[in-house]
């Protein structure tokens, strides 16, 4: 089994050479306690337990999964104690207010940390992923006894969180969810069905606390008429000690294509007319507040893409380092040259720069959105909080969507360079390809996301988002042009974005006539195509970073540009054929009888 290699080094530069938190975010009271050389030292320990203790449980979780009986989720054995000590160091509560236990580390260490245990063991994370989200969301919304009884529990990894949104019936169509509430007393009593529900049961943790969407009796129909509810698989009494179990069961668990260790449930509320949950906010505001949760999750599965891109790309490098086949191309008319590792290959080199490329793009935009939303969250500049609250907001379904649908080709790619070799399970890339397709799909399919970003995102409040970003974007080019250097870069960048706003504003005046049906139909190409764009802008921002700093001698910051300069050469120019197909117009995929 190869090494797990995470880019340490390309995680510094994000952090602290091309965001350089260290000057701005840590400026905030809430983070003054902090400093680059905490923020250092916390990086390296996660990168230990991720690397000695957390990458070895990813062959075990593919290869014995989860095991079902008498209605019970087992885990692999071997993720106790690691879990356990990824709990008990703080890591599960790393964000969390010290209030409740927490360690209160900045929103844009999170991705970093993150990268580091989900590349490790993608299964492993699903567990303890979304009790950070549940916990924040408790935080926010609920009752002061909700935050008592549940958030110190989850904080410390003593207990886990979930969210219970998807239906037999009601898969991305969140509306047609039929699992219903009675109100009695203090609580609700449910009935209903939940399915694909990670991390539904498992039996690391003591007790696992449920977010349900559900309807109330008499609620009207569609998504206004749902609420949101708190569902403990035990009971919690008053004094915080465990009560009875709850009457939420696991029905059966899913066969996957992929992350075996991670347990996939279909769930049945009420079979026993006993499943007692706690509304969280107002009756009706269910949605509204699940957005923030789901918002949250849409991030974390971008980070899932991009830590499983980011190991693929890294095993892919040493492999082909290492790899002796074949001859230098320029001899291989000489039956007696020597054989070369493939790395000299300039297909594999075209392979292996293109993941780099990616990767590191990827990983400046997911880093830089938890960074905007440091920002949204801590400045105290009104102005400030609303725009980079928007770039959070844009970026969002560009995070989840781009860099699931990218990463998925990119551990293909990784898989091509290993050969016949990357088609078998002695070597990791195979499981890489599988685990790492569902991220495409759960949380919200990324044809979800491209209407997110279209029909809500872009044209919300007369398009200020997408203006607001545009325009941060002019304000940077301004600034940046002085690198003379990469002006051939920037004069193609700056034809993509006016690209980028042309489409844009041929989308708006097509929704205005009335039209809607064609930019939906366009609406995954556009997504595509703001994701190059976005990329672009992070890798020349990166060359922009690196070309000062070039009189080191280090040839990372060389390589840094020399990325940038080829993305923007041969992978942005992708932008063009998708524009000219969304402004062509072709309605064929509306009008073409299917059979039916």
């Amino acid at each position: 089994m190869a090494d797990y290699i995470i880019d340490m080094k390309d995680i510094h530069f994000v952090l602290f050479e091309q965001l350089k938190v260290q000057d701005s975010v840590l400026k905030y009271p809430k983070y003054s306690a902090f400093t680059k050389e905490d923020l250092e030292m916390l990086l390296e320990e996660a990168r230990k337990l991720a690397v000695e203790k957390v990458a070895p449980l990813n062959p075990i979780s593919d290869k014995k999964g989860v095991k079902f009986a008498n209605g019970e989720c087992k885990v692999p054995e071997e993720f106790h104690d690691v879990y356990k000590l990824y709990s008990e160091s703080g890591w599960v509560g790393a964000n969390a207010s010290p209030e409740y236990g927490g360690q209160g580390m900045p929103a844009f260490i999170a991705p970093a940390l993150g990268e580091m245990f989900i590349g490790a063991c993608l299964a492993m994370s699903t567990y303890h992923g979304l009790t950070q989200g549940v916990e924040r969301m408790l935080e926010r919304f609920g009752t002061e006894t909700m935050k008592k009884l549940y958030i110190p529990n989850l904080v410390s990894g003593k207990w886990a969180g979930t969210m219970l949104l998807t239906e037999p019936q009601a898969g991305s169509a969140v509306g047609d969810i039929t699992t219903v509430g009675k109100k009695v007393g203090d609580h609700y009593l449910f009935t209903g069905t939940k399915s694909f529900i990670t991390g539904g049961d498992q039996d690391l943790t003591e007790n696992i606390v449920h977010l349900v969407l559900a309807r109330t009796e008499g609620a009207p129909k569609g998504m206004k008429g749902l609420s949101l509810f708190v569902i403990p698989k035990f009971l919690v009494n008053a004094d915080g000690s465990l009560g009875k179990r709850n009457d939420i069961v696991v029905s059966r668990i899913e066969e996957k294509m992929g992350i075996h260790g991670s347990c996939t449930c279909l769930m049945s509320l009420g079979d026993n007319g006993a499943c007692v949950g706690y509304l969280v906010g107002e009756e009706g505001q269910g949605i509204k507040l699940m957005f923030n949760l789901m918002n949250e999750a849409r991030l974390g599965v971008g980070l899932q893409s991009l830590a499983s891109a980011a190991a693929a790309y890294q095993y892919a490098l040493q492999y082909s380092k290492e790899r002796i086949q074949g001859v230098e191309f320029s001899k291989m008319r000489d039956v007696d040259a020597p054989r070369v590792p493939i790395i000299k290959h300039p297909d594999i080199r075209l392979s292996l720069v293109t993941m780099k490329a990616y990767v590191e793009a990827m990983r400046a935009m997911l880093y830089a959105t938890a960074f905007y939303d440091d920002i949204a969250e801590n400045s105290p500049n009104a102005e400030d909080k609303e725009k980079y609250h928007g770039f959070v907001e844009i970026l969002t379904p560009i995070c989840k969507a781009y860099t699931s649908d990218n990463a998925f080709v990119l551990a293909s790619t990784a898989l091509q360079v290993y050969g016949g070799y990357g088609y078998c399970q002695e070597y990791p890339i195979e499981q890489i390809v599988r685990d790492v397709k569902i991220c495409s799909i759960y949380e919200g399919a990324n044809g979800i996301q491209a209407l997110d970003l279209l029909g809500r995102k872009v044209s919300s409040k007369g398009g200020i988002l997408f203006m607001n970003f545009i325009q941060m974007i002019d304000a940077w080019i301004e600034q940046n042009k002085k690198h003379e250097n990469l002006a051939p870069l920037f004069t193609e960048f700056e034809k993509a974005k006016n690209t980028m706003s042309e489409v844009t504003m041929h989308f708006g005046g097509l929704s205005m006539s009335g039209d809607l049906a064609y930019p939906v139909l366009c609406a995954t190409p556009y997504l595509e195509m703001f994701g190059d764009f976005v990329c672009a802008f992070f890798l020349l921002d990166q060359a922009c970073v690196a070309s000062e700093k070039l009189s080191s001698g280090d040839s990372f910051y060389k390589d840094k540009i020399q990325t940038a300069e080829f993305f923007i050469k041969n992978l942005l120019p992708r932008l063009y054929w998708r524009a000219e197909g969304c402004l062509r117009g072709s309605r064929v995929p509306l009008e073409m009888n299917f059979g039916e």
